[in-house]
C-alpha cells in the first residue's frame, strides 16, 4: 500500500502531483492539501485537519469530492499533518509520500523532517517530495541509489548526532567509514558517478537528500 499525503506549504514548492498518481493508491490531504489534490484533479480519498487555512468554496468541494473526512478543532495538540500521518498508518502502508511539507514555516518544515522518524523502525519508507529536493531517513546498513539525472546532487546529513562508519562507492565523492556528525558540511553535494550509487554506515539514523538547482529544471 503507497499512500501520498498533501500538506498545505506554499503552491510554489509543490511537486507535480499527476507525474506521482499511478505511484500512490491512496491520497490523504491534510487541511489545505486537500484543495490542492482536487486542483490537482485527483481522487481525493482521505481528508484531515482543522481546514482553518481554505475558503469556503475550497470547504465546499472538499465535503463534496472527499471519499472519507475527519473535521478537528483548530486547538489541538497535533498538526493536521501528523493528523493525516495517523490515519496513513492505519492503512497499513508500505511507502508514504509527503508533499506540501517545505518552503513555508521553518518551524514547520523542521518538525515535519523529524516526523519522518516515525516511520523509520516501522519498516515503512518514507519520502518527503518537493519540485526540487527528496528526502528521506535510513537506518543502518547498505542502501543503492539509482540515478535519475546528470544535475541531480546527493547530500548526506546525520539525523542523529552522529553517523558512524558512513561509506560512499560510486559516487564523484567516494568516502570510506567516515563519522559524520551535526555541524559537518562533508557529505554536502555529492553526486553519483554512474547509473547507482550504494552507501552504507554502522550505527546512527541517515538523512539522505535528493536535489535538483531549480533553474537547472
Amino acid at each position: 500500500m503507497r499512500i501520498g499525503i498533501v500538506a498545505g506549504g506554499p503552491p510554489e514548492s509543490l511537486a507535480n502531483l499527476i507525474h506521482y498518481d499511478e505511484l500512490i493508491d491512496i491520497w490523504i490531504g491534510a487541511d489545505k492539501g486537500s484543495a490542492y489534490i482536487i486542483n490537482h484533479q485527483l481522487k481525493l480519498d482521505i481528508a484531515v485537519g482543522d481546514f482553518d487555512s481554505v475558503t469556503e468554496k475550497e470547504m465546499k468541494e472538499i465535503y463534496d469530492r472527499a471519499g472519507q473526512m475527519e473535521k478537528h478543532p483548530v486547538e489541538k495538540d497535533e498538526t493536521d499533518l501528523e493528523l493525516a500521518v495517523r490515519v496513513a498508518m492505519k492503512n497499513n502502508p508500505d511507502k508514504i509520500y509527503l508533499f506540501g511539507v517545505t518552503g513555508g514555516r521553518l518551524d514547520h518544515e523542521l518538525v515535519n523532517i523529524q516526523l519522518l522518524y516515525q516511520f523509520i523502525n516501522k519498516d515503512i519508507h518514507a519520502v518527503i517530495v518537493d519540485n526540487s529536493n527528496q528526502l528521506s531517513l535510513y537506518l543502518p546498513g547498505e542502501h543503492k541509489v539509482i540515478k535519475d539525472s546528470d544535475e541531480h546532487y546527493i547530500s548526506f546529513l546525520p539525523f542523529t548526532q552522529s553517523v558512524t562508519g558512513l561509506t560512499l562507492k560510486g559516487f564523484y565523492y567516494p568516502l570510506e567509514q567516515k563519522t559524520i556528525e551535526w555541524g559537518t558540511t562533508l557529505c554536502v553535494s555529492n553526486q553519483i558517478f554512474d547509473n547507482y550509487g550504494t552507501f552504507s554506515f554502522d550505527d546512527g539514523i541517515l538523512i539522505m537528500i535528493k536535489s535538483i538547482e531549480p533553474f537547472k529544471k
